[in-house]
């Protein structure tokens, strides 16, 4: 049906590409892209040994505009997926522009230079796309992406109106590892350790990273701490769904991991600033990256399961009601999917479903989209039938904190 550029080939670009092979049905021809060619061979090697599908692959530098404008136009995609690092959003989608491609991500863009990421840079594109008639989706991954979703499917089924919002996501796996992150280390710790916000009425309230915490008892995983953070769907979520009050986001850790990170804080590991050393400029958050375990190594140690959720509160005829939407996601079993734990599987599975949305033609538009602006039944359908299904349940009121 339609023939798709990858670009990254990480954990989440492995587990989308593996999926998409095994929906040849809609992905008839699959290329796939990255840095290190390398790492793309392998994913290659993996796809055609479980599902007899062959890939194109290529090297690419994604900061490359014209090189990457170059790499559209000889692959002849009807679709860009762009699952490299969010620094690079950005000249993807010029890279898109100039080749008349279309385009889709999973995270926003922010400044390599500033640990910030919102919106705004990509929504600016939306005149670009609109004339040239091309279509962007942003954020198709779990959270930012099916967490969206959940919030949309909840509002066109169960509820009237969203009141209170919030996104609770666990990762109960155990990856043997005294400190490790289960997706890009920098990312992940810039992430974790930016300012916490949250939405409520009509203002962005700040505090201090990871000074706000509760715990919750997730099915499958048990009593976990989580933490308040900011994560960019709750700014397209306050935008597109404008009736909510108040919308939270919450990631759990386990102590260890608040130690090992504090520390690292404490002695400037976890800076993004450039320092001086041995005559070379280094920037110390990406020397500890260098160190770290490569997250897509982590696969075949990982046990235990993810819990990723919405927990509404709104109205449905008058009258107040609260319900819990979630996929539970076991590490051993995505690992024997496609080679690749559960956080790299929850990301790269919406990734392919997104990607399904628009060559299908089941979403579409001209312009810049988020997740929450399309009909979310076809993929909430995708969802139950790929590896990801989900449950709802009515709780007898919202949380109590």
């Amino acid at each position: 049906m339609a023939k798709v550029l990858v670009i990254g080939a990480g954990g989440v670009g492995s587990v989308a590409v593996h999926k998409m092979a095994m929906n040849s049905d809609i992905f008839t021809g699959i290329a796939l892209a990255s840095r290190t060619k390398s790492k793309c061979d392998a994913i290659a090697a993996s796809v055609k040994a479980r599902t007899g599908v062959s890939i194109d692959t290529f090297q690419i530098d994604a900061d490359d505009v014209a090189a990457t404008t170059a790499l559209i136009q000889q692959v002849k995609p009807v679709l860009v997926v762009n699952l490299a690092l969010p620094y690079q959003d950005l000249h993807i989608m010029d890279a898109c522009l100039a080749a008349g491609v279309n385009y889709m991500d999973t995270a926003n863009y922010e400044p390599i230079d500033e640990a910030k990421f919102e919106y705004s840079w990509q929504w600016a594109y939306q005149d670009r796309f609109k004339q040239a008639g091309l279509m962007a989706l942003l954020g198709s991954g779990f959270d930012p992406g099916v967490t969206s979703v959940f919030a949309t499917w909840l509002k066109k089924h169960k509820l009237d109106t969203i009141r209170t919002l919030d996104i609770l996501d666990c990762n109960g796996g155990d990856h043997g590892q005294h400190f490790a992150t289960n997706f890009n280390p920098e990312i992940n710790i810039r992430e974790v350790t930016a300012p916490a916000r949250h939405w409520n009425k009509g203002e962005w309230i700040e505090t201090p990273a990871l000074t706000i915490r509760h715990q919750f008892d997730f099915e499958a995983v048990g009593p976990k701490n989580m933490y308040l953070m900011y994560h960019e769907e709750l700014e397209s979520l306050a935008h597109h769904i404008p009736e909510i009050e108040r919308i939270r986001f919450w990631m759990t850790f386990g102590d260890a991991y608040i130690t090992h990170l504090t520390v690292l804080q404490n002695v400037g590991m976890t800076r993004i600033d450039p320092v001086i050393y041995n005559g070379q400029e280094i920037i110390p958050l990406q020397f500890l990256k260098a160190v770290l375990p490569e997250p897509a190594s982590l696969g075949p140690t990982t046990k235990g399961k993810t819990n990723i959720g919405d927990i509404a509160t709104g109205l449905k005829d008058g009258q107040e009601k609260t319900f819990y939407i979630y996929n539970i996601c076991d590490h051993e079993d995505a690992y024997r999917e496609t080679g690749n734990q559960a956080v790299s599987y929850t990301t790269g599975v919406p990734a392919m479903i997104g990607a399904a949305m628009m060559v299908q033609g089941l979403w579409k538009g001209e312009g810049v989209f988020n997740m929450e602006q399309f009909d979310p039944d076809p993929y909430m359908d995708m969802l139950n039938k790929h590896g990801l299904p989900w449950q709802v349940k009515e709780l007898a009121g919202p949380l109590e904190f």
